[in-house]
């Protein structure tokens, strides 16, 4: 399996921070972001990872190289624009195959999070349903968690194991997910798209599964947040960061 990570992002809300350093470089506990993932993905055997980058990609090139140092073999996919979520994804694809890969943001704090559970989920929605139907099996499998402070509302209601898009009680999507390739071929490359439109199109369709992930898990959006991951260890991660 590939993973791709989502570098794109400018960090608006991290300025000025961001002005002269990428938002996957900040460090937390005298690490970078993106680092956090590439060892975690590395240490679940996943080793061929693409990153895409707008803003000062170069500089996210120049930290992580090939991804030798790491265990990892790195592609890059430049865009001029970042062009969401969906859209960077719809650009790489001809770095990422034909199987089904997973995609994380880079700018999420879970260090954690066991990239070992994602190898399967979509086979194994296969072999209990019908693998044949192609137009009916899972188009993807999301990981959600339980609502931060800053999306109270959530996104996403789980029913064993299934997503929908209402439901009496919503999670917040975790940003990480497995997808299969033809979820984005409708997608111009070079085109701007929502991961999270795209999501819910399919969930529509009942073609959506997930579960809910409990562990330690951070959007890092704000300076603030990042000094909170970055102070003491004296709390647990859920009550230091906050608004």
């Amino acid at each position: 399996m590939k993973a791709m990570i989502l570098a794109a992002g400018r960090g608006e809300r991290m300025r000025p921070l961001t002005d002269n350093c990428p938002k996957p470089l900040l460090k937390v506990r005298g690490r970078p972001l993106i680092v956090w993932h590439v060892l975690n993905l590395v240490r679940a055997g996943i080793t061929e990872i693409v990153i895409n980058h707008a803003w000062l990609g170069h500089m996210i090139e120049a930290e992580l190289g090939d991804g030798s140092k790491y265990g990892a073999r790195i592609a890059y996919s430049a865009e001029e624009t970042a062009l969401e979520t969906a859209g960077g994804i719809a650009k790489a694809l001809p770095l990422l195959g034909d199987e089904p890969f997973v995609a994380l943001s880079a700018d999420i704090y879970c260090p954690y999070f066991d990239f070992e559970q994602v190898k399967d989920v979509l086979h194994d929605t296969d072999v209990l349903g019908n693998a044949y139907a192609h137009d009916k099996r899972d188009a993807c499998w999301v990981y959600l968690t339980p609502n931060p402070f800053h999306n109270p509302g959530g996104d996403f209601a789980l029913t064993m194991f299934s997503i929908a898009n209402t439901g009496d009680e919503l999670w917040n999507f975790s940003n990480i997910g497995v997808y299969r390739p033809e979820m984005f071929r409708d997608i111009v490359p070079g085109t701007s798209a929502r991961l999270g439109t795209l999501i819910r199109k399919y969930a529509d369709l009942g073609r959506v599964g997930g579960e809910l992930y409990e562990g330690d898990w951070v959007n890092v959006g704000t300076a603030e947040q990042l000094a909170q991951l970055n102070a003491p260890l004296n709390a647990p991660l859920a009550a230091r960061v906050k608004a």
